[in-house]
């Protein structure tokens, strides 16, 4: 069975950031049902294929995985930054770290020192690390760590009382 346009649209827009209601709301369904729809559309198997495939097909067009973006978020999220120092405590150069502290590391100033005479005696690095904070967080928002289990998934019997209260 092929789909409406405005069911076309809904695959469209979930893709966008995979929110249900907000993508049956950008696709022309009323927001007091919005979430109702959205959730019935995502179970709906040849609304459910679509997604998958332009999924896919994005995957094939950027090259780009929700698994590779998936183990980006974890390289910030776990990086240690002792990598980036020898033992004893020495930066170590740009080009000795590894590609995980190299991922962490966002930007690097360096600024030369010198002198009162204005003789060069060295250099400040200073580097600018990804937020570690916020890629723990967006990798527990992916797993649900912050969620009480029982409040990840809208059970059908919420689904139900929700449709229920916008029938009134």
């Amino acid at each position: 069975m092929a789909l409406t346009p405005k069911q076309k649209r809904f695959v469209q827009e979930y893709l966008v950031d995979l929110n249900a209601t907000a993508a049956a709301i950008r696709a022309g369904y009323s927001k007091k049902t919005a979430e109702v729809i959205g959730y019935e559309n995502l179970r709906k198997p040849q609304i459910e294929t679509a997604i998958n495939q332009a999924i896919q097909e994005r995957e094939k067009r950027t090259k780009i995985t929700q698994d590779m973006v998936l183990k980006e978020t974890a390289k910030l999220a776990f990086f240690d930054i002792r990598k980036m120092f020898d033992k004893n405590g020495k930066p170590l150069d740009i080009s000795k770290l590894d590609d995980d502290t190299a991922a962490a590391l966002v930007g690097l100033d360096v600024q030369d020192v010198a002198d009162s005479d204005g003789n060069y005696v060295g250099f400040i690095k200073k580097y600018k690390l990804a937020d570690k904070v916020k890629a723990l967080e967006l990798l527990g928002k992916h797993f649900g760590t912050w969620e009480p289990q029982n409040k990840q998934q809208t059970s059908m019997e919420d689904l139900t009382a929700l449709a229920e209260k916008l029938r009134v």
